[in-house]
Parts: structure tokens; sequence; C-alpha cells
């Protein structure tokens, strides 16, 4: 089955969109949860043939947009939603996550006999990997890490969106997405949440303390994160595993929109790479 842009109700928060792509047979299968990029959603590029990897592999992968990543459940599909955008910060990110894998574990979900809930795996790329490294660290729930040439510092990037003076003043800075060309706005509130949770939100300190297997993917040549972040991620947890991809770029080849009907060659090695992982049954130690 393939089930596109269900929607996450909540009360006090914004909805969250999400997919889900699994074999339909009450056969209980590890639950895989991807979490995107700055900038990034659920349908970026080549994630849905990704996701259909993860199928073929009788996986249970779910991808979801993050609340305020500037889509909405009408079109969750870039950046229609800026306002969104500009409160978006890392604290909502972790709080989406761990009510998107909630409701993913609950008899609310329809789908809760397809899914192995002893059996669950984080997948996060870019930005999307710090968040997840962070939620595996604290959650009990998670026995598995995956991370597609994901950030291993918050601090830095929180500081670098503009000059902290000026961001203050103005209560707001600009990034310009490339490829839409919109200005993309981050209010002062991103850079306040980021120092009120500045301990919790260490990558540092979060990879330190992961208790279950890890495997850091990363692109040698990645032009927008250097490969010496993922050698930091894997120098902090000594039982992880690191897979360098050679002749790649930070989203190994894939492009938005994606037209064609397979996977290019780095990001296939990318999803083979995890399914394997997630499929062994290697034990912490024999990492």
């Amino acid at each position: 089955m393939r089930i596109k842009n269900l929607v996450l109700d909540r009360t006090d928060n914004k909805p969250i969109v999400w997919d889900a792509f699994f074999n339909k047979n009450s056969e209980q299968k590890p639950l895989v949860i991807f979490s995107h990029g700055y900038k990034g959603f659920k349908d970026w590029g080549p994630w849905n043939l990704v996701a259909e990897q993860f199928k073929k592999a009788n996986l249970f992968f779910v991808k979801f947009n993050f609340s305020h990543n500037g889509g909405t459940a009408e079109n969750p599909i870039d950046f229609p939603d800026l306002e969104a955008f500009a409160e978006n910060n890392y604290s909502k990110e972790l709080n989406d996550l761990d009510e998107i894998l909630n409701y993913l574990l609950s008899q609310d979900n329809e789908f809760l006999k397809e899914i192995n809930t002893n059996n669950i795996t984080l997948i996060g790329h870019s930005r999307g990997g710090g968040i997840s490294i962070i939620k595996a660290s604290t959650e009990t729930r998670i026995k598995k890490i995956i991370t597609w040439a994901s950030v291993c510092d918050f601090s830095k990037r929180t500081a670098t969106i503009g000059n902290l003076e000026a961001w203050k003043k103005e209560g707001v800075k600009y990034v310009l997405n490339g490829r839409t060309k919109q200005q993309m706005p981050h209010n002062y509130q991103f850079y306040e949440d980021f120092k009120a949770h500045e301990n919790l939100l260490s990558i540092k300190l979060a990879s330190e303390s992961i208790m279950v297997p890890q495997l850091i993917i990363h692109a040698i040549n990645d032009p927008s994160v250097a490969f010496n972040e993922a050698e930091a991620l894997h120098k902090w947890n000594n039982k992880s595993k690191l897979v360098e991809i050679k002749d790649s770029n930070h989203v190994f080849d894939g492009q938005h929109p994606w037209n064609d009907n397979k996977l290019p060659k780095a990001l296939e090695t990318v999803v083979l790479e995890s399914i394997s992982f997630i499929q062994s049954t290697s034990t912490e130690k024999e990492l």
C-alpha cells in the first residue's frame, strides 16, 4: 500500500501530514520513520521512490512533513505557508517526531497490526538527522538510528543565519531558497528557543549517549554539510558505523522535481545500506 497525505490533527498545534508505504499482509514489520531536512519536505525529489524501496523490503516506512516546514495539509509540497516556516524551531521538530511516533504506536493508528512496535528505526536527512539523533538518545522505543548527510552541530547554524544584534532588532531574518526563489523567514524566536534548550539540542551530547546501533552515511564531497561532520558523529559514538559515498553530493544526486523512475546510483546505495542495516540482526556489541 501507498497511502499519501494522511493528516494527524492536533488540538493545540498545526497538523502533521504523513505518508505510509507498506505491504498490507497483517505481518508485523519493522517501523521506519524518515525526517526531512531544512527547506525540505516529505515529497521532495526521489523520496517517494526511496519509500517504495523500503516497502519492497517489507518494512513499514513513514515519512512526514514537520508541522512548521512551510507546507500545509492542502499543499504539502514546497512552502505556501511562510508564516509557519518563520515560527519553526528545533523544539517543534522534536515534538513533531515524538507525536508522530506516539500516534503510530497507538490504537488510533488503523495500521497498527502491520507494525512491529519493538523494532523501530529513525532515519534523518541533514537537519532531520540531528533531530533524529537527539530523539534516539532519549527514547527507549527506538532500536536503531540512521543518518543521511546529517549535521553534527545546531549551534553554529543557528547563529549564522544572520547578525544576531540585527536579527534581534528586526525580529526576522531571511534566507533565499535558490530553487523556489522565496525569501524564507526565520523569526528571532528560533534563536531564543535554541538558547533556552541548548543542552538538550546538543547533537554531540546526544551522540555520546546513544545506546542503540547507529549508521552514518555521508558523501565525501558533500558541499552543504562537510564530511568531517560525519566523522565527528562517528567519533562521538564508537559503536557507530560510517559509510562513505564517493562522487556525490548532499542529496546523493537527487533533485527536485525528480522525473526518473529509478533512483540515482548514489541514493540507491544509501537506501540499500540502510535496509541492510535495519534487517541485520547484529547486536550493539557486534557493531
